[in-house]
Order: structure tokens, then C-alpha cells, then sequence
């Protein structure tokens, strides 16, 4: 029941008029509800935020090749099968994990589907320090990148001590074209 429908219908003995929530109610007395998102993930705050940044990445493995990223990286592999979408670590998965083409650097890639705040920093260095320990290879280095919808100034301010970790700011864009 929403808020406003609660405090409109006031205390035992009291008139009421409830006729503006006239759809809400029949929802609650017919036992409809809309969709929910749930996760059993307990690592997974928002659901719904997760299920946007899941979107977010698909589209953008899908559309990998025509990318920034895609020119320089290739998503990572492993016995010739792609591997580098949810990579497991063991501190989670990352969104990305791309090798680049003269397979000298490996890069990590944080999703967020809005703005990034600050506290990814240590989320995507947890992430990189677990590829360099356990799968950079002699004489690779190890890169990230943090995509999101917006930048939080403490971002910036934060990222501007690590070289190594850049942010890109994402754009979406639709187009209906008459046929």
C-alpha cells in the first residue's frame, strides 16, 4: 500500500475518502502486484540497478568490436572460448575482462549504470590486483577502466592519483528511422 493511500485512510471512526486510490485498491483486494526484481545475491545491493548494469553490459559486449575499447582490446579467452563477461575473482566478478590485441595489457572494465561515485575505485583495484596475482603473465601489465552514465566529482578527484585506471562516460542514443 502506498503512503499516500495510508495516511488518507486515517483512524478507526474517521471519514475518509479513499475514491482518488480507486486502482490501487483493486490491486491490493485482487492480490495483483507488478513485476519485482529480486536477487539472491546478497552481494547485490539494488536489483533493479542490477539489472540495468546487466543490460549495459551485454550491449556492450555485443557491440564490442565498434567501441573505443574494441579497437585496442579483445575480450578475454580462455582455451579459445570468451571468458572475460562476469569474470569470477575471488573478491566477485568483474563486468569485463579484455586483453589488448598485442596481448601486453590486460584491462578491467567496472560498469555502472548511472553515476560513479568514488567507491569504485576500490572495487576495480581489488579487481585488477587479482588479475595481476593470478593471470597476468610475465611482462603484462594490468589496466582498468570505469564506465558509467555519470562522474561524481570524487571520482575524478580519486582517479587522478591512479594512472592506470581511466573513466568513460557512456552516451545512449535512439533513432527510429521510417521505413
Amino acid at each position: 500500500m502506498s503512503d499516500e493511500l495510508k495516511h488518507s485512510t486515517g483512524s478507526i471512526g474517521t471519514v475518509s475518502d479513499i475514491s482518488g486510490y480507486r486502482d490501487e485498491i483493486e490491486k491490493l483486494v485482487s492480490g495483483i502486484s507488478g513485476p519485482t526484481i529480486v536477487s539472491t545475491d546478497e552481494s547485490v545491493e539494488s536489483p533493479s540497478e542490477f539489472a540495468l548494469e546487466e543490460h549495459l553490459e551485454d550491449f556492450l559486449i555485443e557491440n564490442w568490436d565498434e567501441t573505443d575499447l574494441g579497437k585496442e582490446y579483445d575480450i578475454y579467452e580462455e582455451d579459445g572460448e570468451k571468458v572475460g563477461q562476469q569474470y569470477q575473482t575471488d573478491t566477485g566478478h568483474l563486468d569485463i575482462l579484455a586483453i589488448s590485441k598485442d596481448k601486453k595489457r590486460l584491462l578491467v572494465v567496472e560498469l555502472k549504470k548511472g553515476r560513479a561515485s568514488d567507491a569504485v575505485v576500490g572495487q576495480i583495484l581489488r579487481y585488477m590486483s587479482y588479475v595481476q596475482d593470478e593471470l597476468a603473465e610475465k611482462g603484462q601489465t594490468v589496466q582498468g577502466a570505469v564506465i558509467a552514465h555519470e562522474e561524481d566529482p570524487k571520482i575524478q578527484r580519486a582517479l587522478s592519483m591512479i594512472p592506470d585506471i581511466v573513466f568513460y562516460r557512456y552516451e545512449v542514443s535512439f533513432k527510429l528511422v521510417k521505413a
